[in-house]
């Protein structure tokens, strides 16, 4: 039977015979090597891929920042008061002692001389120092007065060293803690952790509004971090306080300060959102996480973090948040500005620069003029 013939084109031309093997043009051309890198840029798998490794490092990072701050937490300056004896054979006892102290702890203590315990004590308030060491009330042993609620892991330091130095040196120690912390904190890490989640949740509900509510526009998107800020914040500072009892709060500062922190932490977001883009993740996580909350304070006190993370912490939003959180909370009365100031510097400046370059923003919405569909 004879094979079938192909029926002509209508258009006159010559159909192919081998059935479009050699066809050319733009669909049946390979393409350049250009070409398919320009194609590659354009997809979603570049930034997938880039992701995967940033995520990689990001985990590294992110381990290695808090074993660093917390691994081998080691004295280096520890404010210490020391309530002198006027008693020569006292001031001996106190001598050796402190001597001793200071060789076990690496010279790391910061020696702030009083005349009477009073005086000390209202420093300890102010927390200007975190231990007094009483050699002038005479007889025969010293006092190490710590205080825990200044510092947790200080305190443990102190309190763990100072029998051993003493039994070192001849001189009888009598430790206590003279602040110590609630009942439901005994580690003093309930601070840090309310604070964490004020900055994790402060930028998560900015990556959440800039994914979600897209089309705000600047004054509605500060608006509302702000309004998540406050109810975020109550809810924090209620379950902690109210459901759990693990802290006693003074509500109305604590809820501010953690309102305070939610927001700044937000707003840092936005303004990287606004300078860099879809990658405004990576400065955020460095800035808050990677850097701030090892270096605030709240895991282990400044006194045993390496000196450079100590002076940093100070400045950034978690080690703000921190220092306002815990002066409330255990010092009452001896509020500081310093902390507040940081907190309203960092959450005014992130707001000033996406509002000046609110046009580099991915969101918001074009206002449609009321005469236009007329």
């Amino acid at each position: 039977m004879p094979d079938h013939e192909p029926e002509p084109r209508q258009d006159g031309a010559q159909p192919h015979q081998d059935g479009g093997a050699h066809q050319h043009g733009a669909h049946g051309r390979v393409p350049t090597r250009s070409e398919r890198w320009d194609a590659f840029k354009q997809s979603p798998f570049l930034p997938a891929i880039v992701l995967v490794f940033i995520l990689a490092a990001a985990a590294g990072l992110f381990a290695g920042s808090y074993t660093f701050s917390m691994a081998k937490p080691t004295p280096h300056h520890i404010p210490t008061a020391v309530v002198d004896a006027k008693d020569k054979g006292d001031s001996a006892r106190g001598k050796a002692f402190l001597d001793g102290m200071e060789k076990a702890l690496n010279a790391s203590l910061e020696v702030r001389r009083y005349d009477t315990r009073e005086a000390a004590r209202v420093d300890v308030e102010e927390q200007k120092v975190f231990a007094i060491l009483d050699v002038a009330r005479g007889g025969d042993k010293v006092t190490l007065d710590v205080s825990g609620a200044s510092g947790a892991s200080v305190a443990q330091v102190l309190a763990e060293t100072a029998p051993k130095v003493g039994e070192k040196v001849g001189v009888p120690v009598t430790v206590k803690d003279v602040k110590p912390l609630q009942e439901g904190d005994p580690r003093g890490l309930a601070i840090f952790y309310i604070s964490l989640a004020a900055v994790i949740i402060g930028f998560v509900g900015a990556i959440q509004l800039s994914v979600h509510a897209r089309g705000l526009n600047p004054a509605e998107r500060i608006g509302f971090t702000a309004l998540y800020a406050l109810l975020g914040a109550f809810v924090i500072a209620a379950v902690v306080d109210w459901w759990l009892g693990a802290l006693d709060l003074p509500f109305v500062e604590s809820w501010l300060i953690l309102a305070l922190t939610m927001f700044a932490s937000g707003m840092v977001f936005t303004m990287f959102n606004t300078l860099f883009g879809r990658w405004a993740m990576l400065p955020t996580w460095g800035l808050m996480v990677l850097l701030g909350n090892p270096s605030s304070g709240g895991a282990v006190s400044w006194p045993l973090l390496p000196s450079v993370l100590g002076h940093i912490g100070q400045w950034l939003p978690p080690g703000a948040s921190v220092n306002a959180q815990h002066t409330a909370v255990y010092f009452g009365g001896h509020q500081h500005a310093f902390p507040f100031l940081v907190l309203g510097a960092w959450a005014l400046v992130s707001s000033t620069v996406f509002w000046v370059w609110r046009h580099r923003h991915p969101g918001g919405r074009v206002s449609v003029p009321a005469h236009a569909g007329k």
